[in-house]
């Protein structure tokens, strides 16, 4: 700006100031706001369904020459997170693929009988095996509360027995664990909700008896055959192995305030995992394309492709274990999408604030404003969304465990879809969100597309959003936009000054 040498000015000049003073410049003066929805409205045009579909047709082609799996540290997630790695490459970004070790399991033989009759049984990833053709016991009964099974007081009388345990209030890990001393020699949860129940202990390290889940209906039928004798058969595979992540992170945004979005490329090695997750894991791979390796943004962006969630979120917990806590304070917020195509769809976004009342609390400060966000754009599109419990289940866990807000978004699994969902989303009631979860069914005629064009929309608002700004998550503004606010409030106060100097007012009485 030119800096005039003068107390007086030209007449056309100072009625200029005495209008900005007043706080109404001339409209040929004012300068034009910056939309901070501008990158993510360009987003959301730009993420096409088509090419989030293209990603799914190539990890079932992968899948399908590879075993018909994509299971972490098999050929089919090899070339799987190549194939992403390779793009992202090719598109600029900085690209890293994070090794780790786990333990690979494999199922060989799961079955439950009662007098004869066959209940279907799921065994638990990481649990004990029993011998070729089962175990025999009575059947035994935790007591059912809040917590069953959780405590040493649930358990009476089980030595020697199988027990069966309600589903809720600890992990499944702890459940079998107690039951175990207890005497226990297996342990069959039942779940809590309707559909089946495929769960995991977690850590081999504390697997301690043969552990399979079922459903809620067989659970109650089996809770009036207590004392019988029951055969429980599982059998699995365990072996160490190696993995690893695909990690890319953009050129451009600070680097102290970054937004970082996930998702898991493994499958089970049952199928090939289509939309358990190549609908979340081809959706961050097309919207990171589209967004480009030095976007305009304020805060960086970085993308990662977790391996082995289905063996106990093992990828991502490595990955947050193995950040100093400055790296995590570096972490302004993590997006995660698990499974958003699901063929008999509803649509969640993950309770931050805990005004469902279900389940876990909130997540860490900031994870309600990221609700907020993913409810608000599907709110601007005149279409329904409900939350869903942090319920663990996914690779956003070790980053709410160390403070790191969350949220994403999620269209259901085994859980079966109700009448008031019918309603409202449209589909199929008593049937469940996903009938080939976890099953070789899973493939390219297992995905809603309308679903996952709508969520994937979201995924581009939300990215575009917090790219901007995170302020409504962690106080961390644009970058130069306090610098920008503290000029601006400097210059109006000069203005000001200036007028009330040429109408003989002292400016060092005026409030300020």
């Amino acid at each position: 700006m030119h800096k005039a040498r003068k107390r007086y000015m030209p007449a056309v000049v100072l009625t200029a100031c005495a209008a900005l003073a007043l706080g109404t410049a001339p409209a040929a003066t004012a300068a034009k706001a910056e939309d901070p929805t501008a990158l993510a409205k360009k987003l959301v045009q730009k993420v096409d369904v088509n090419g989030v579909n293209r990603h799914l047709i190539a990890l079932q082609r992968i899948s399908d020459a590879n075993g018909k799996t994509r299971a972490a540290s098999t050929e089919g997630h090899k070339k799987s997170a190549e194939y992403v790695a390779t793009k992202l490459e090719a598109a600029g970004f900085d690209v890293t693929r994070q090794e780790f070790p786990f333990t690979f399991s494999q199922t060989l033989a799961e079955k439950l009988t009662v007098g004869g009759a066959a209940t279907p049984i799921i065994a638990m990833t990481y649990t004990p095996s029993t011998p070729v053709g089962g175990i025999t016991a009575p059947l035994a009964l935790a007591a059912v509360d809040d917590t069953s099974g959780c405590e040493a007081g649930d358990y009476t009388g089980v030595t020697g027995k199988i027990v069966l345990i309600k589903r809720g209030g600890c992990t499944f890990a702890q459940k079998q664990a107690t039951a175990a001393a207890a005497g226990a020699v297996g342990a069959i949860v039942y779940n809590n909700t309707d559909g089946s129940l495929n769960g995991t202990l977690g850590d081999p390290a504390v697997a301690k008896i043969p552990t399979g889940g079922i459903t809620a209906a067989d659970g109650a039928a089996l809770a009036g055959k207590a004392g019988q004798a029951v055969t429980l058969e599982l059998r699995t595979v365990l072996e160490p192995r190696t993995s690893y992540n695909v990690i890319a992170e953009t050129k451009t945004g600070r680097k102290d305030n970054v937004v970082m979005l996930g998702s898991h490329l493994d499958s089970v090695p049952e199928g090939p995992g289509i939309n358990d997750n190549g609908t979340g894991s081809a959706t961050l791979l097309e919207t990171a394309l589209q967004l480009g390796a030095t976007p305009k943004v304020n805060n960086g962006v970085r993308f990662g492709w977790w391996s082995a969630e289905e063996f106990g979120l093992v990828g991502s917990t490595y990955y947050v274990n193995q950040l100093s806590f400055e790296e995590q304070l570096n972490i302004a917020l993590y997006l995660n999408f698990d499974m958003i195509g699901s063929p008999n769809a509803a649509y969640f976004a993950y309770d931050g604030d805990d005004s469902d009342g279900v389940g876990a609390g909130p997540g860490p400060y900031g994870s309600a404003q990221i609700e907020k966000n993913f409810t608000d754009y599907f709110a601007s599109r005149n279409l329904p969304i409900e939350g869903t419990d942090f319920t663990g289940r996914s690779d956003y866990g070790q980053f709410i465990a160390v403070g790191i807000p969350a949220g994403g978004l999620f269209t259901g699994a085994e859980g079966k879809k109700t009448a008031a969902q019918v309603v409202k989303f449209g589909g199929t009631a008593d049937v469940a969100y996903d009938k080939c979860y976890h099953q070789a069914c899973d493939n390219l005629g297992n995905v809603d597309r309308v679903a996952l064009d709508r969520n994937a929309d979201a995924v581009a608002w939300a990215l575009g959003s917090f790219a901007y700004s995170t302020a409504d998550v962690n106080g961390v503004t644009p970058a130069g936009s306090t610098a920008k606010a503290k000029a601006k409030r400097a210059n109006s106060l000069r203005l000001q000054s200036f007028g009330d100097r040429e109408a003989g007012v002292d400016s060092d009485h005026v409030a300020a």
